[in-house]
């Protein structure tokens, strides 16, 4: 076993092994080149440096022994300790040297570089010099204490931000930000990123090229591309990064950090989706998006309410692709109920709400088309706190009702006419705390009534909107059927009355120029797909609705399915697709048939002078429930006992997610000699990477399929 003095001997002349490779690494500068392999090393920086700061503090505290001068063999076990403190002292300097030369930059890198070489430099001289005057030495030991700690805490502001150390002090302190004040980025985005991004991606230390604290650093992105892409998760840095699996180097937080949570991936996602703004306030969102539904519980208290909660099963029932009723928050029992999809708003869905009437506290309606729709039911609802009427083309006997609604906190009409009558009945809603009057028509004077009626109730009349254009909202499709024989009556229809509505029947965008203008209800006699769009002068065109419609045509003599549909969307089997009856989009459990773990393999025959030319599948499209469009379809003709491919396609898939919607796929068939045919759906078999669960099965939903000559 080697006497101390041997390993003393050692400790020494290595200290100066690393005295001469800092001197080089620090003399050199940006103009050294070092291998890879002594990177490695410098990325070992933050696990080296705890070794010096325990073994140089604890060295330390033996120079504060009294008389330890009289007790040589504790002298001796201080002073190694110390030596050995130098030496790792000397390693980690050289690490963070090799480590500094990567992506570090900043004042905050400066000090504690320059703190870390003076730890070392102390190190070294007080060791040399540990026999003069005790008092001296004793005050070396103090300074060279505080340079440690001051040199840690620069380090961890290097790798956690410049204030993690005073951050549980400070948020304790924080200040509280009503709903209405919050901004999306500001107030809910930024908070994650904060946690879990900004000690990679700041001032100082730029991974990536990507910065982090600041707007304008992530409005430039990294040097990989854009950090979000508004509506675009293919080309958003964020959710490419985010959604890789864990135990990818790429993925980010990295595998050593505090992983995003749950909720915390779908605000991000969620974020993206909405437009990636940084600026815009949350509450300007729809009580119907996720964003909005996700992020504004954190800026309200949470309201007690003493009435029974609804029953499970009822709320679950009511959800629907076009309705949700959820919780306020959880474990509450009120709840909040909203609608959307214009074109697939029902008016007779509104009775199916008596089952939790009791419950309902909020109703969002917005942009519903209430033209002549009886509101008698509101009065119903003992409990009903806040209102959405926005968009809904209210008349002043339907607004008579609302303004009964004596339990009423929160009422939004804008962009419904407001008459003087209905002007006077608003005025007796005592009970408002905010009242919502954008685009209604109300001139100066009538403002002035209204707020002298209203002398407690917060008001919102907007903003003239001189010099900003608004987008119209999309025109209603009205259909006397789906699926019909003879002919088809299609309607349009748009609240502003003076909107003109174009369209086209063959599935092609409508424009404001080529495509025709609706003057009266349509009759078609074919299948096919109507696109519809608005447009007003002083207005940004609307966003094109749609709606298919199809033309009974032929019915196959025999017909069945190789691959049964799975379990939980089977319907009526086969028959299902010519009992001539559309699903709807909004309803997975009825009337669809639904294919993920094989394809839908359809074998048809006809009667010899019957076979149909044209094709039609008629599909259901939700990307948020796993439904996509297939990844390939074909049609095979059966001809002297050998399939032969007679059509196909590959629908493109989209990049983001759409609201529930049927499709319909269109196929011409040339050749009609075959003796049968056999349709085969392929459903994806691996989700696009911007899905939260990419990589998954995907569904294929079939609930019709025509034939036509």
């Amino acid at each position: 076993m080697p006497k101390i003095s041997s390993i003393r001997s050692i400790l020494e002349n290595t200290l100066f092994v690393w005295i001469g490779l800092t001197l080089i690494i620090v003399l050199a500068g940006s103009s050294l080149v070092l291998p890879n392999w002594l990177q490695v090393i410098g990325r070992g920086h933050p696990i080296l440096l705890h070794f010096p700061i325990v073994l140089l503090l604890m060295g330390l505290l033996f120079f504060w022994i009294p008389g330890i001068d009289r007790k040589p063999e504790i002298k001796e076990i201080g002073e190694i300790s110390f030596l050995a403190g130098c030496n790792f002292a000397g390693i980690t300097v050289i690490a963070g040297l090799i480590l500094a030369q990567e992506e570090y930059t900043g004042d905050t890198l400066t000090w504690h570089k320059w703190g870390g070489l003076l730890v070392f430099g102390g190190c070294v001289l007080l060791y040399f010099f540990r026999s003069i005057k005790v008092n001296f030495i004793r005050l070396s030991t103090l300074a060279l204490a505080i340079a440690i700690v001051l040199t840690g805490h620069w380090g961890a502001g290097l790798t956690h931000g410049e204030d993690f150390l005073l951050a549980p002090v400070r948020s304790a302190d924080a200040e509280e930000i009503p709903l209405a004040e919050a901004e999306i980025f500001r107030d809910v985005v930024q908070p994650i990123l904060q946690a879990k991004c900004i000690s990679c991606h700041k001032k100082g230390k730029i991974k990536g090229e990507l910065r982090m604290d600041h707007i304008e650093g992530l409005k430039k992105g990294g040097k990989t591309g854009p950090f979000a892409v508004a509506g675009d998760f293919e080309n958003s840095l964020l959710i490419q990064r985010i959604n890789l699996p864990e135990d990818d180097k790429k993925h980010m937080p990295p595998q050593n950090k505090v992983q995003l949570t749950d909720k915390e991936l779908l605000i991000l996602s969620e974020w993206v989706a909405s437009g990636a703004d940084f600026d815009t306030k949350l509450i300007t969102l729809p009580t119907t998006n996720k964003l909005y539904q996700l992020a504004s519980l954190k800026f309200e208290e949470n309201k007690t309410y003493s009435f029974k909660a609804a029953d499970a099963d009822d709320i679950a029932n009511l959800n629907t692709s076009f309705r949700s009723v959820q919780a306020l928050y959880p474990e509450s029992p009120a709840l909040a109920v909203s609608y959307f999809g214009t074109s697939a708003f029902q008016p007779k869905s509104l009775s199916e709400l008596k089952i939790i009437k009791d419950q309902i506290v909020r109703l969002n309606l917005n942009k519903m088309p209430l033209d002549g729709v009886e509101l008698k039911f509101l009065t119903d609802f003992k409990h009903l706190e806040e209102l959405q009427l926005n968009f809904t083309d209210l008349n002043a006997e339907q607004l008579k009702v609302v303004s009964e609604l004596k339990t009423l906190e929160i009422l939004a009409i804008s962009g419904n006419t407001i008459d003087n009558v209905s002007l006077q009945n608003l005025g007796k809603m005592k009970s408002l705390k905010k009242l919502y009057l954008w685009q209604t028509g109300l001139g100066n004077q009538d403002r002035e009534t209204i707020q002298k009626s209203l002398p407690a109730t917060e008001l919102f009349f907007g903003f003239d909107g001189k010099g900003i254009i608004y987008e119209l909202n999309s025109p209603a499709i009205s259909l006397t059927d789906v699926i019909y024989q003879d002919s088809l009556e299609v309607k349009l229809s748009h609240p502003i009355k003076t909107a003109e509505l174009r369209y086209t029947l063959d599935g092609t965008e409508p424009d404001s120029i080529t495509s025709t203008v609706y003057t009266k209800p349509i009759f078609v006699k074919s299948t096919g797909k109507i696109r519809a769009q608005a447009y007003a002068e002083g207005w940004k065109g609307s966003k094109v609705t749609e709606a298919v419609f199809m033309h009974s045509g032929i019915k196959p003599s025999e017909f069945g399915l190789v691959y049964e549909p799975d379990s939980k969307y089977k319907a009526s089997g086969a028959a299902t697709l010519f009992d001539l009856e559309k699903a709807q989009a909004s309803n997975h459990g009825q009337k669809w048939l639904g294919f993920q773990d094989k394809p839908m393999v359809l074998e048809v025959s006809f009667e010899e002078n019957n076979k149909p030319r044209e094709v039609f599948l008629s599909l259901l499209y939700n990307e948020a429930a796993h439904i996509f469009p297939p990844s390939a379809v074909t049609i095979q003709g059966l001809e002297n006992g050998k399939w032969k491919e007679l059509a196909s396609d590959s629908p493109t898939v989209s990049s983001v997610p759409f609201p529930a919607r049927s499709e319909l796929l269109s196929f011409d068939l040339e050749n009609i000699s075959y003796e049968k045919l056999k349709i085969i759906v392929n459903p994806l078999t691996h989700l696009p990477k911007w899905h939260p669960d990419a990589g998954s099965k995907g569904w294929v939903f079939v609930d019709e399929v025509i034939f036509n000559k």
